[in-house]
């Protein structure tokens, strides 16, 4: 990818290992600032683990990472997290009612929720102010999805995370979360990095995209490179599928 924007995320010579197996191999690239990039490749391929190192939750065995042009080990853990958010393909929910989620990550700063606030969050991610006092427990999948999105977001993140949000959830439901993904970018500014095994998806949200396969970053560029690639591997992984 050729350098023609700012980086959000940049890793350098990235390696890990766990108990003497390769899971990244010497990743060089960058994740551009306010755009959608999306990664994709088969399984096992890396791309959770690249994602994890994103904001501190696996640190690299070699390589450097720089968060705004900032080493990733200059940040305090916390300071961090609220920086760049994560979203998982569970949307873990505390117990409680949906406000009760909605507020935890200013209850772990020792700070409060506004009702007025916790309203707007909801609405920016299309749920309206009734879900406020839901059980978390009675949230369909996509509702869910929204929620954890929305507490990211109380953390005005400006980096966020997206780990195969919309894997589990039909199809009219993981329409709701591209649109709203593609709003979050447009309003917010929000620099997204997605995991998606949904070429489709890879192609129409993402402005980038990185694909990976065991533990290598084999070719990056706008995402339109995954209607022509230009490296066989890549080639041999999209064929067959209708991009």
């Amino acid at each position: 990818m050729t350098m023609l924007f700012e980086p959000a995320i940049h890793f350098q010579q990235v390696r890990f290992s766990v108990n003497d197996k390769t899971i990244l191999k010497s990743i060089t690239g960058s994740f551009p600032k306010g755009k959608v990039t999306t990664l994709v490749g088969p399984s096992g391929a890396g791309k959770t683990t690249l994602l994890k190192m994103c904001n501190g939750l696996l640190s690299p065995t070699e390589g450097s990472i720089l968060i705004d042009d900032q080493s990733i080990t200059t940040y305090e853990p916390t300071t961090l997290r609220k920086h760049v958010g994560i979203a998982l393909q569970a949307a873990p929910m505390i117990k409680g009612t949906v406000f009760d989620n909605l507020a935890l990550p200013l209850v772990l700063q020792g700070k409060k929720l506004s009702q007025h606030d916790a309203i707007q969050y909801l609405l920016d991610v299309g749920l309206d102010a009734s879900f406020l006092s839901r059980d978390s427990n009675e949230l369909s999948g996509g509702q869910r999805q929204k929620v954890s999105i929305a507490r990211t977001l109380i953390n005005q993140s400006s980096i966020l995370l997206l780990d195969e949000i919309t894997s589990a959830l039909d199809r009219q439901s993981s329409q709701d979360i591209e649109a709203l993904i593609v709003t979050l970018n447009k309003k917010y500014d929000v620099t997204i990095i997605w995991i998606t095994h949904n070429l489709q998806q890879a192609l129409t949200i993402g402005h980038y995209t990185w694909v990976m396969m065991d533990g290598e970053l084999i070719e990056t560029g706008e995402s339109s490179l995954l209607k022509a690639p230009t490296n066989p591997r890549v080639a041999e992984f999209v064929q067959g599928v209708n991009v």
